[in-house]
């Protein structure tokens, strides 16, 4: 068994979803670890169904006990992997901070290497996107030099003339337009609006003013069809 199929059975044994590899050479804030291994835990169906007038409390309990468990299953691979024989780094939250809109020189964007791995691509929303789950998912990631069986970059957007997401996005957020691997976020996403809406709509709905809202994931129809499956 070669140590990508060994490592992946072993991140979804402990509660993966989904895992992927990533050349990330060119994108490393640590130039000796050239490799991403990356993965997500998906929403609950039941929560997600309940998001018409995002967001709930709990979505906001799930989205809190996802991370949890991500930063955990974070430290477990890059165990594994030390393990092996291989430098790792576990990009946790507990390590890089939870801030909205946070950038970190010492963070590699978990979306960036999940599209290089080619496990799906950046939504209108900025949210990263899936065809089977939508965005209804959260990300972890770990930087490693060990030599994993990369996937097939995905370079553009699959979101194509669709626009559930900016219509259900009542702050104004997501201008509309498709990502592809040249663009910044703030050229297609204006994260400060985003923001100011989010803590109004948590205050309305939670009691509380807090960076969550969740509507557009609701809204993309990749999403919607995960969440009606049986």
């Amino acid at each position: 068994m070669t140590l990508s199929l060994k490592l992946k059975k072993f991140l979804i044994k402990n509660g993966a979803t989904e895992v992927g590899f990533a050349d990330i050479t060119n994108f490393t804030p640590q130039p000796e670890l050239k490799n991403g291994v990356v993965f997500y835990i998906t929403y609950p169906k039941e929560i997600i169904r309940h998001m018409q007038n995002a967001p709930t409390k709990e979505y906001l309990e799930e989205l809190v006990s996802l991370n949890s468990r991500l930063d955990a299953l974070g430290m477990k691979c890059e165990e594994f992997l030390i393990d092996e024989g291989y430098n790792a780094y576990a990009q946790t939250k507990k390590r890089l901070g939870t801030d909205f809109g946070e950038f970190n020189s010492f963070e590699l964007p978990h979306k960036t290497i999940a599209t290089r791995a080619g496990l799906g691509w950046i939504g209108k929303s900025a949210l990263f996107t899936t065809k089977n789950y939508g965005s209804a998912l959260r990300l972890s990631s770990v930087l490693t030099d060990a030599p994993l069986d990369i996937g097939k970059p995905i370079l553009k957007s699959k979101c194509g003339k669709c626009m559930e997401c900016k219509d259900a996005c009542l702050g104004g957020a997501i201008s509309g337009l498709n990502w592809n691997y040249k663009l910044k976020r703030n050229d297609f996403y204006d994260d400060k609006k985003c923001e100011k809406y989010a803590l109004k709509v948590s205050e309305e709905n939670l009691g509380k003013p807090d960076t969550v809202c969740g509507k557009c994931i609701f809204a993309c129809p990749h999403t919607q069809k995960y969440i009606k499956e049986l």
